[in-house]
């Protein structure tokens, strides 16, 4: 079964951003659900798959606002490397040195258009171009979560195709977890419910 964790809310850069907004507390562990999900569909190996788990539920905790907030991937990366055995701890399995340094490289491209790589960020991303790419394809699989059909996600936007159960699979997370949050539930235990009654349909 498929792995994933909940960040906690002192990782977050703004305690109110954490709680209840578009990409607290949340939104980061269902991306890290997903990424770990999409990592086993592509085969990435045991160390790979565990660095995009964490990286999911690293990737948006130092943004400053909910908006667009230019460069929240690079000090979501940095916050990673400088605390990175606090985050192994809450996974709960080690990651090595190496793949958490690929799981950084996904973070910082996770909120740059491919099409607007750097020439640096482009060999960057060369490095480990599937954990980048399983990063996006996570991150863009949660945006069921905001209120507009057009924001939803646009697989036209990633590089590689998404598994058919992708989408679906998806929805229900966000749907599920959602709705045990606004039934009084905590963050956690709301995710944790919604995880459980998820995977045992994949």
């Amino acid at each position: 079964m498929a792995s994933f964790s909940v960040p906690p809310s002192s990782w977050f850069t703004r305690q109110d951003l954490a709680t209840d907004s578009n990409h607290g507390v949340r939104h980061n562990a269902r991306v890290s659900l997903l990424a770990s999900l999409l990592a086993q569909e592509y085969r990435l190996d045991a160390h790979d798959t565990a660095a995009a788990c964490a990286a999911g539920a690293i990737h948006d905790c130092r943004r400053r606002n909910d908006r667009d907030d230019p460069g929240h991937g690079q000090r979501a990366a940095t916050f990673l490397l400088a605390n990175a055995d606090a985050v192994t701890n809450a996974l709960g399995r080690p990651v090595p040195q190496e793949a958490l340094h690929r799981a950084a490289t996904a973070i910082a491209l996770h909120d740059v258009p491919y099409e607007q790589f750097t020439d640096r960020q482009q060999r960057a991303y060369q490095a480990s171009p599937l954990l980048v790419d399983v990063l996006k394809a996570a991150d863009c699989l949660d945006r069921y979560r905001l209120p507009l059909q057009r924001w939803w996600p646009d697989p036209s936007r990633l590089r590689r195709p998404l598994p058919p159960w992708a989408p679906a699979a998806a929805f229900a997370f966000v749907t599920r977890s959602e709705r045990a949050r606004l039934d009084g539930t905590a963050n956690a235990h709301a995710l944790h419910h919604a995880h459980q009654t998820l995977t045992r349909g994949l």
